[in-house]
């Protein structure tokens, strides 16, 4: 770059930046110079815009930056535009959860054979019956991600359509979807606005078919059954079966107190045999499977959308929680095993989070209240045991 270049974007960086001293960086290492000082304003948000803008026809991006409680801002060359998304694995995938989906939700008019293969092929047979599970659970999920997308969008973030992970065979069929940011969001805010509007989103589709379902579901007594299982709670479907049977379930034989409550609430033991529980409809199921994705979802930890709203709130602060969150998981897996798939994933991918372009601007107040509720929200949708086996 040539000095008459240089003065150049020393004068842009110097509009909006109270510069104290420059550094030629090494453009083979991504950035071509770095600038410390304090911006001339308060309003990061709009100072980042006017130089991103007036950096542009220069082919130059710049970074906010915080170091050592100091404001820096680097300068790097503006990344190439993304090519087009084929959708048809998205397609693929989307069609190929729909089965799995359906044959998770498919009742069969007699009872299953004993052999693999006999219950493959009685659930293939039924698995039209299991359209108002599919239905409902995929809307879920769609409301989910696409909440993710349009925000994107909204927000001139590039991001993929949903792609949809099949399971069959298993309780819900899916393993959730995901959609992938092919762009690095502007600011902290928009990284956050993203993030909660899946779960926002969502919720909005998850409680109204849980509490649907629920008023179609019956009441019955829990025994034992080897291959059966009771669904986990979160204090919001406790509230939600409250609120549909007017009692608190699964209910013992005996009244009990506030101990056994929150013995049976964070492990699950003991199975209240002999008691009364929610036999579930189907259409129940796929509502509970909702809180269930939205409360993995918003675990406070990387780039999981729960990590999006801890980073908004306390930027790299938030790292701090990690160790702690992932030994909570790890304990938890005494009584659920799940948890330690989950403590091991997040040891491998949660400690990386994403990195916003301006990393000095601040969520706003409304955000950060938004913030607040969002992680009451996550304390209200968490189960800490999912399933319960039946066995005595």
């Amino acid at each position: 770059m040539s000095i008459p270049e240089v003065e150049v974007i020393n004068n842009l960086v110097g509009r909006i930046f109270q510069i104290e001293d420059i550094t030629a960086l090494d453009p083979l290492k991504g950035n071509l110079f770095r600038y410390r000082g304090q911006l001339s304003g308060a309003d990061s948000a709009s100072a980042y815009d006017q130089l991103a803008e007036a950096l542009a026809p220069h082919g130059l991006l710049p970074l906010f930056r915080m170091e050592a409680g100091r404001q820096v801002i680097y300068i790097a060359p503006k990344q190439p535009d993304l090519k087009p998304d084929n959708p048809s694995v998205n397609i693929i995938l989307f069609a190929l959860t729909v089965f799995s989906v359906m044959l998770a939700g498919a009742q069969p008019s007699e009872p299953l054979p004993p052999s693999a293969t006999g219950q493959m092929l009685a659930l293939i047979k039924a698995i039209f019956t299991g359209w108002p599970f599919a239905l409902s659970l995929l809307g879920i999920l769609l409301a989910h991600e696409f909440g993710h997308y349009w925000m994107s969008r909204y927000h001139k973030t590039p991001a993929t359509l949903p792609y949809f992970l099949p399971f069959p065979f298993s309780p819900l069929g899916t393993m959730g979807a995901a959609i992938l940011m092919r762009g690095v969001p502007k600011n902290k805010r928009i990284l956050f606005d993203i993030g909660i509007a899946g779960p926002l989103a969502g919720l909005i589709v998850a409680i109204p078919v849980l509490l649907y379902g629920l008023s179609l579901s019956t009441l019955g007594t829990i025994e034992p059954n080897p291959s059966g299982y009771i669904e986990g709670n979160s204090l919001l479907y406790l509230l939600a079966k409250f609120i549909v049977f007017k009692q608190w379930l699964p209910a013992p034989l005996e009244p009990q107190g506030i101990l056994y409550w929150l013995q049976y609430f964070f492990t699950g033991k003991p199975v209240p045999f002999g008691g009364v529980d929610v036999f579930i409809h189907p259409v129940a199921f796929a509502g509970w499977g909702g809180l269930l994705v939205t409360g993995l979802n918003l675990i406070p930890a990387g780039t999981l959308d729960g990590g999006h709203v801890l980073y908004g709130l306390f930027g790299e602060k938030a790292q701090k929680a990690f160790p702690y969150l992932v030994g909570v998981l790890f304990l938890l897996g005494f009584f659920w095993s799940g948890w330690w798939l989950w403590a091991a994933l997040l040891f491998w991918l949660g400690r990386v989070q994403a990195q916003p372009l301006d990393q000095i601007t601040a969520l706003d107040p409304p955000r950060r209240l938004l913030a607040v509720f969002m992680l009451i929200i996550f304390v209200l949708v968490f189960m800490p045991v999912p399933m319960t086996l039946l066995t005595p």
